[in-house]
């Protein structure tokens, strides 16, 4: 949901309802879920005009960390140089002052308001709470309704989630996953005296220190390629 000029109407008119009962007339600002300015009103025009920047900054600022810029100021007071250098980074839409929410519907942030003028400690964000109290109104309740399962699953008797877990993966019970490499090794036959299994890295006939190599035949090298690995070759000196 995004905000739209009538709920922004809608919020500046409750906030500016609650100044003109506090007789403290404000600045108001209500910016986008982007920060981009949507509506704006100086009650004490044209006096105030350093009131204007302030509440647009408050509403930029709620939006851009998603909570009240008091809560802002008061963590961001411990951090050295933080409010001067947002500043700069935002152009001076940013400050560290209570005035300013984040404006929400459906559980989405929307946007933010800021109020600045205040002519008593708190002024700004009771006027800016007032706001927020018009769109709250205006947002039916959802009511969560629990999810029923089909019949058909809700009739069937599910093993407990710990026991197919536990499960021998050898039983029929397990999830059908062929077993790894090392399991498939050890299933092989055991090799005959004298020959090595072949997923073993030795050589078949190592243990009478001779190398098999293809016949002549087959030797793709000539004849006397590997005369010099074969002692036991005929003619060999």
């Amino acid at each position: 949901m995004s905000m739209s000029i009538d709920t922004a109407r809608r919020i500046l008119e409750a906030s500016k309802q609650r100044a003109r009962e506090l007789r403290s007339p404000v600045s108001i600002a209500i910016v986008d879920a982007g920060g981009h300015l949507v509506l704006f009103e100086r009650m004490m025009s044209p006096y105030g005009w350093a009131t204007g920047n302030i509440s647009i900054a408050k509403a930029s600022t709620a939006v851009m960390f998603n909570q009240s810029t008091d809560a802002v100021a008061q963590w961001g007071a411990g951090i050295p140089g933080f409010a001067s250098s947002m500043a700069t980074m935002t152009e001076g839409k940013f400050i560290m002052a209570a005035g300013g929410w984040p404006i929400r519907s459906g559980g989405a942030t929307i946007g933010g308001i800021g109020v600045s003028g205040g002519n008593a400690p708190g002024r700004d964000d009771e006027i800016a709470r007032a706001g927020l109290t018009a769109i709250e109104a205006a947002t039916p309740a959802v009511q969560m309704q629990p999810v029923q399962p089909p019949p058909s699953i809700a009739s069937q008797s599910l093993p407990p989630l710990a026991s197919v877990h536990s499960a021998n993966p050898s039983s029929s019970s397990y999830l059908n996953v062929p077993p790894p490499y090392y399991q498939l090794a050890q299933q092989q036959p055991q090799a005959e005296s004298g020959v090595v299994a072949q997923n073993d890295f030795s050589i078949q006939g190592q243990q009478n220190n001779t190398t098999n190599i293809a016949p002549e035949q087959n030797n793709p090298y000539g004849d006397n390629s590997f005369s010099q690995f074969n002692p036991d070759r005929s003619g060999d000196q």
